[in-house]
């Protein structure tokens, strides 16, 4: 969507506000023995508490208020009765709808202790997501948000999940211009424009280039011996930074 309105973006950022914080609110009671069913409930509550509705049950009919994944599960994870373990890598993404406005975030967390290759893969991740929302700004190649992802994957020895990538958001959860890909695509003549409301989440892994379906119809993974970190916002586009609509208040 493109926003047209204070009305837009007040209502973007509440949405923006309560996934951020629902996120967090998860991320902090993560710990070893709890299933992703249990992880689940938490953000399920508190999406309902502030009046949310969980976005991939709406519109998908996904089974569970969050995504959760868990090591090589790269996206999608579908909360059960997986047992959390010490040092797992565990990604939550939060996406939810409220009055007809639709904010989306993710992040991934490591349960202690923890390793210095999950600690450095998302460190990199997170910088990644930086590097991207500095080149994106209304008349910038839409290229330019990839080609930012891949160069830092290069230089830290990490690869891109190539099919997984950011969207379009705001009056649903998946919008124009569809699919952003997190690396470069020379052939992609799209341009941001202002006021436009995007995501932006990078896929980084230690290996695996591609996700595969694990059998669910949901759950998408890699090779065992992969793992891969994501971190995403919601922001509106504008002729400078980005506004970032999914910081935790």
């Amino acid at each position: 969507m493109s926003v047209e309105s204070e009305k837009d973006l007040i209502a973007l950022g509440k949405i923006g506000r309560i996934v951020a914080n629902c996120l967090q609110a998860m991320g902090r009671v993560l710990e070893p023995g709890m299933t992703t069913a249990e992880l689940d409930l938490v953000g399920k509550k508190y999406l309902e508490f502030h009046g949310a509705n969980s976005a991939p049950q709406l519109v998908y009919n996904f089974p569970g208020a969050t995504c959760i994944s868990v090591n090589e599960q790269a996206a999608h994870g579908v909360p059960g009765a997986k047992v959390l373990l010490a040092g797992d890598l565990v990604n939550i993404d939060v996406s939810a709808e409220m009055d007809g406005y639709f904010a989306d975030t993710g992040g991934s967390f490591i349960i202690p202790p923890e390793s210095d290759v999950k600690l450095r893969l998302c460190a990199a991740t997170k910088q990644a997501l930086e590097l991207a929302m500095l080149e994106a700004r209304a008349g910038q190649p839409l290229n330019k948000i990839g080609q930012a992802i891949s160069l830092h994957a290069r230089k830290n020895k990490l690869t891109v999940i190539e099919n997984l990538g950011s969207h379009g958001v705001g009056r649903g959860l998946h919008e124009e211009p569809g699919f952003i890909p997190g690396y470069y695509d020379p052939k992609d003549k799209r341009i941001l424009k202002q006021n436009q409301v995007i995501t932006i989440e990078p896929f980084l892994s230690t290996g695996a280039r591609n996700v595969f379906d694990a059998g669910d119809g949901w759950t998408l993974i890699t090779n065992k011996k992969f793992l891969t970190a994501q971190y995403e916002h919601t922001m509106v586009i504008t002729n400078d930074r980005p506004l970032i609509l999914t910081l935790p208040a």
